[in-house]
């Protein structure tokens, strides 16, 4: 059987890590065992910041996504869609206007145009 050594720690901390190894850990030597080995293995102190942490590292990544976001948007409304219909427009066939035929008046055909004409009506005549 193992023997057990007592240590005196305030009553609020000790409660504090009572409730934590009960939730984590099958016992309260085995919750303290890990916790150290955890500092040791990472080669780090207690006492060290870790730096950020995640929700702060995330709420960072989001600004910097929209900033992103806002710069392509801005890229594409003054650039790319200027850009796209300018190329878009030297690629359109346009029909060319139908112009009328310039030719000399000797070769062209005169055909008289009739300024008046009598009304006909051949269901009525008289």
């Amino acid at each position: 059987m193992d023997s057990f050594i007592g240590i005196r720690f305030k009553k609020e901390t000790a409660k504090r890590f009572q409730e934590f190894s009960r939730k984590h850990f099958k016992s309260h030597t085995e919750a303290l065992e890990t916790m150290l080995d955890f500092f040791f293995y990472n080669e780090i102190s207690p006492k060290e910041k870790l730096g950020p942490t995640g929700r702060t590292i995330e709420a960072k990544l989001l600004k910097r996504i929209n900033a992103v976001i806002a710069i392509m948007r801005d890229v594409e409304k003054t650039q790319t869609k200027p850009t796209a219909a300018m190329i878009q427009s030297l690629f359109e066939i346009e029909e060319p206007k139908k112009k009328p035929l310039i030719v000399e008046k000797k070769y062209a055909k005169e055909q008289p145009k009739v300024r008046f004409q009598e009304k006909q009506n051949h269901h009525n005549e008289h």
